[in-house]
């Protein structure tokens, strides 16, 4: 039988979000299950080769894969037009370039 990847990378988009918003919800009470929870998130964009939503990619280290939660464990900066996180968990930084409509604001 034939796999149909667009409907399996829609349900995989659609269990991230649910996986996420999880993580956000427990973060406070459980920090290790809601890093479980952003390393399933990522071997199952793995799994169908999706590649992680935009407003996802921000909230979880790319070194340690540790949900993140500015002020809490991480910290955020802007600076020269780019978004530094610093993740406390593993000590290291990740850098983003600003798009050049939230410059101008």
């Amino acid at each position: 039988m034939k796999r149909n990847k667009t409907k399996e990378k829609k349900i995989v988009r659609e269990r991230i979000e649910i996986l996420f918003s999880e993580a956000a919800k427990i973060f406070s009470k459980n920090k290790e299950r809601s890093n479980r929870y952003v390393h399933i998130a990522r071997k199952l964009a793995m799994k169908v080769n999706l590649s992680m939503p935009k407003i996802f990619k921000r909230q979880y280290c790319k070194f340690c894969y540790s949900y993140l939660r500015p002020g809490v464990n991480s910290t955020v900066r802007i600076r020269d037009g780019k978004i530094i996180i610093y993740c406390k968990e593993c000590k290291k930084y990740s850098r983003t370039i600003l798009s050049q409509k939230s410059r101008k604001k």
